[in-house]
């Protein structure tokens, strides 16, 4: 039931860990990829690493996914190649600043607030109108998504509104056959996680690795491929039922 053979998956944030991890995981399993992100040097440097010469079945998209016109078009250049979409991961993301409240800048929080939320509203309203029942719509979430941290205004209040913005898209969605789900994530042992540790470490005076480490009932980070399992059961038809939830992938951080 894993079997994606013939499905066109569009992942964004694709050069990132998780988004490459689960491009490869989807991809052994017979999808096309669209993998899309804001870097075009970083993304086929990253693609290079994951699939070598094997480049069949994959396109290279760049977007910023903040800005309309420019998922507009990612999302066109994909149908145009691969033809109607039956899975959107969106999983761009970054994290922005850990301060108190009356130093966080406001720009800072505005971007992390772009690129979250109206860059997952974004790719699905565009990508919607080309998906048939039994789409899937993943958005990446985080463990942050369920819990508040001190000073870390920007990521943790957009990753709250990725659940809202999810579950109004389970609800419209569900008579077309289309499930939405967001997959949140805990720590997960990648440069992404590290910029985190090192803000929030600086913020509460001491190492943010550590911190983690000991709020984690597993007491360890997670991988990406890890995570890109769960991504892969949200996107086949092993979740044929399941629509409108948080999975957790944290390592029994959010219990």
């Amino acid at each position: 039931m894993n079997d994606l053979h013939g499905k066109h998956c569009i992942i964004t944030g694709g050069a990132g860990s998780i988004g490459l991890a689960a491009a490869k995981l989807l991809r052994a399993q017979g999808a096309r990829i669209a993998l899309v992100d804001l870097d075009r040097a970083a993304l086929e440097a990253a693609a290079a690493r994951a699939f070598g010469a094997q480049t069949d079945g994959i396109a290279l998209l760049a977007a910023d996914v903040s800005r309309e016109d420019e998922v507009e078009r990612c999302v066109g250049d994909a149908v145009s190649r691969f033809g109607q979409i039956s899975v959107l991961f969106s999983n761009a993301g970054n994290f922005g600043a850990v301060a108190p409240i009356e130093t966080y800048p406001t720009d800072v929080f505005e971007q992390v607030w772009r690129v979250h939320v109206l860059g997952a509203f974004l790719t699905a309203k565009h990508a919607v109108p080309h998906m048939q029942s039994g789409g899937s719509i993943i958005i990446t979430s985080s463990v942050a998504g369920t819990r508040g941290d001190p000073g870390v205004y920007g990521y943790i209040t957009a990753k709250h509104a990725q659940t809202g913005l999810m579950r109004c898209l389970a609800k419209e969605l569900a008579p077309r056959g289309i499930r939405v789900n967001t997959i949140n994530p805990g720590p997960i042992d990648n440069a992404f996680q590290k910029r985190v540790e090192d803000g929030l470490g600086a913020e509460i005076g001491r190492d943010g690795t550590e911190f983690f480490n000991e709020i984690i009932p597993m007491h360890r980070h997670g991988t990406p491929e890890e995570i890109a399992r769960s991504v892969l059961y949200l996107a086949s038809d092993q979740s044929s039922f399941t629509t409108g939830i948080q999975l957790g992938v944290d390592g029994g951080m959010s219990a």
